[in-house]
């Protein structure tokens, strides 16, 4: 099997963000299936590749054939996909909507069935493939008391909740606004009853989706009820009326007669664990080793074999659309 090297522009704090964290918890997932390693792009750190010196210590390209880069920056795939076109190149797709496109040679796998089916159309001569992001074990109920009522991240969260909804909730319950890192977010979801989340604003203005969005998942897991988005990723999983509530829906006043109403009325959220299985690490685990199966094959196949499928080029779509519609003509003319 070949060695797989993650390729992220930097991991250290100028690059922290849910992507990263997401993306080296696959590398440590990848690792009990394969040799697996970081390989930075942007700038040099200690202990770890750097994607130049890759590329020129392995300039025959042979030297490079026993090894997948795995490339999931989004911003930067439409610089990276051209210049590792020689050789075996996976794009895990996180959040969709960057504009570029991508050749039937690099394989797609994606972290949401939203981004599957984002790629499913754009993309439909690839292989494409569904990996979940990872929710860690220490997401559960740990039955704890709870001194929270209500807990918001300030990290995403839209204008209306910052300045509108959480000042309303301010003089009605116990609200913990969040806006600085916190290393045991799993601890402060086991102290709060009700967690808020609205990314939609924030993925609207970087005109991209919400990739997965695990936060309201690990807050559900730790047994908060969870009032939430539902955009990109996070239609996956939230569920509104079963699983979650919808959260800036309609009026001010009406979310705020909703989280009192569950407040006054709270009890933890109790899914089934099965609920949570598909996201969890042996599951997870078990997939990638299918997945990664099949992409060898498909490497030792794309060494002796070119792609032959016409892609959907809009040249290609407008002959088709005329095809059709003479068709349609000639039918009509008997």
């Amino acid at each position: 099997m070949r060695k797989l090297y993650f390729l992220l522009p930097g991991t250290d704090g100028k690059f922290a963000c849910g992507g990263l964290f997401a993306e080296l918890k696959t590398l440590n997932l990848a690792k009990q299936i394969c040799d697996a390693e970081v390989v930075t792009y942007r700038q040099r750190e200690k202990d770890k590749l750097f994607l130049d010196d890759v590329l020129q210590e392995q300039s025959s390209k042979q030297n490079l054939e026993n090894i997948i880069f795995v490339i999931s920056w989004g911003f930067d795939i439409a610089k990276l996909a051209p210049r590792l076109k020689s050789y075996n190149v996976v794009y895990h797709a996180h959040s969709a909507g960057y504009g570029f496109k991508l050749p039937a040679s690099i394989p797609i796998i994606t972290v949401s069935r939203n981004t599957l089916g984002y790629w499913g159309q754009l993309s439909p001569h690839s292989l494409i493939y569904y990996l979940p992001n990872q929710i860690s074990d220490e997401f559960n109920n740990q039955n704890l008391e709870r001194d929270i009522d209500v807990l918001v991240l300030a990290r995403k969260s839209s204008e209306y909740l910052m300045q509108d909804l959480v000042p309303a909730l301010k003089k009605k319950c116990k609200l913990e606004l969040v806006d600085y890192f916190i290393e045991d977010i799993a601890a402060i979801f086991n102290r709060s009853k009700i967690y808020i989340y609205d990314s939609a604003e924030y993925w609207a203005q970087q005109q991209v989706t919400e990739g997965f969005g695990l936060q309201p998942m690990e807050a559900a897991a730790c047994g908060c009820r969870v009032f939430s988005s539902l955009n990109g990723g996070l239609s996956d999983y939230l569920d509104p009326g079963f699983n979650c509530y919808k959260i800036a829906a309609y009026s001010k006043e009406y979310d705020m007669q909703r989280i009192l109403k569950v407040l006054n009325k709270w009890s933890p959220l109790s899914l089934p664990e099965t609920f949570f299985q598909e996201y969890r690490r042996e599951h997870i685990i078990s997939r990638f080793q299918v997945i990664l199966d099949e992409l060898n094959d498909f490497f030792d196949h794309k060494q002796n074999h070119p792609s032959n499928i016409k892609p959907l080029t809009k040249m290609r779509l407008a002959k088709l659309s005329t095809k059709t519609t003479l068709k349609k003509i000639k039918k009509k003319l008997g």
